[in-house]
């Protein structure tokens, strides 16, 4: 049986026949951290002072003063009131939906005055109506003492019709 031999050889991309040097696998050490930056050396910030207080906590240490206890925060006055309302609602699912719904209708009336302000000439000239119509309300009711009067009158009205007499 003839045998045959083969020979391999590495292919040269440089001139000099020395092998490539091999660099370790970049898992084999941990990355240093960048440097501080120079104009954050002398400062303290608030998200550090965080830092350091969430770290006292995971180890058990005694907390510091600027953390303030859950059971210390007491509920704003507004929110018991919004939660007194609610316990008072017979219909939770009509005002649920009405909610939603607002919140849907608020969705779309800012989709369509975006889409409004993206044509050519539509927003200039609503622009122009605005200027217009306040400058003709400024003269109708503000421009003597009697429309002033008038208009303050009309304005306080309204207030006690909306609030009640009190």
């Amino acid at each position: 049986m003839a045998s045959t031999t083969t020979t391999c050889t590495p292919l040269s991309l440089s001139s000099s026949s020395k092998a490539p040097r091999l660099q370790p696998p970049a898992y084999a050490t941990a990355p240093t951290p960048p440097p501080p930056l120079p104009h954050l050396a002398n400062t303290t910030s608030y998200s550090r002072t965080i830092g350091r207080n969430v770290a006292a906590m995971a180890t058990g240490e005694a907390a510091t003063a600027e953390v303030v206890s859950v059971a210390t925060i007491e509920t704003p006055e507004v929110v018991t009131k919004i939660q007194q309302a609610w316990n008072k609602v017979e219909d939770k699912y009509a005002v649920t939906s009405l909610a939603v719904a607002g919140g849907v209708g608020l969705v779309a009336c800012v989709g369509a005055i975006s889409a409004i302000d993206k044509l050519p000439f539509v927003p200039g000239l609503l622009e122009l109506v605005g200027i217009g119509y306040t400058g003709y309300f400024a003269y109708r009711n503000l421009a003597t003492k009697p429309s002033r009067e008038a208009l303050i009158q009309k304005i306080k009205d309204t207030y006690n019709d909306i609030i009640g007499s009190s």
